[in-house]
């Protein structure tokens, strides 16, 4: 039988940054954002979570790198950053700030991921 592997402490800041970061999404569609039926960022979000938890591939961690790096220049070539100094809607402003927040955390563990998984190597 095959054992399980835990998550590294790398991993499992991914996972906490992922999970946070969509719930900040939810925060802000409940508190009025517009946002299409079925939002992107749940698939660019979840999709590398689930990755990262059923999978334990060395690879995930480039995609959660990638995917959350996406995230930061969508919300600065769209213009969103704006809602992050803006407090008229405080559900959106508090929503936006913890999906960058979960974003940044996320991509930062995976950065870090990347760094151990392949370039130091252990004798």
């Amino acid at each position: 039988m095959k054992e399980r592997v835990s998550l590294s402490p790398a991993g499992k800041l991914m996972a906490i940054g992922l999970i946070t970061a969509a719930a900040g999404v939810t925060i802000q569609i409940a508190s009025g954002h517009h946002y299409p039926k079925v939002p992107p960022v749940f698939f660019i979000l979840l999709i590398p979570a689930a990755l990262l938890m059923f999978g334990r591939w060395r690879w995930t961690s480039i995609v959660i790198a990638v995917a959350g790096l996406f995230l930061v220049l969508g919300l600065i070539a769209s213009g969103a950053y704006v809602r992050l100094f803006s407090t008229v809607n405080f559900g959106d402003f508090a929503g936006l700030w913890i999906q960058t927040i979960g974003d940044f955390i996320a991509t930062m563990a995976a950065i870090i991921a990347i760094i151990q998984n392949y370039f130091i190597r252990t004798a």
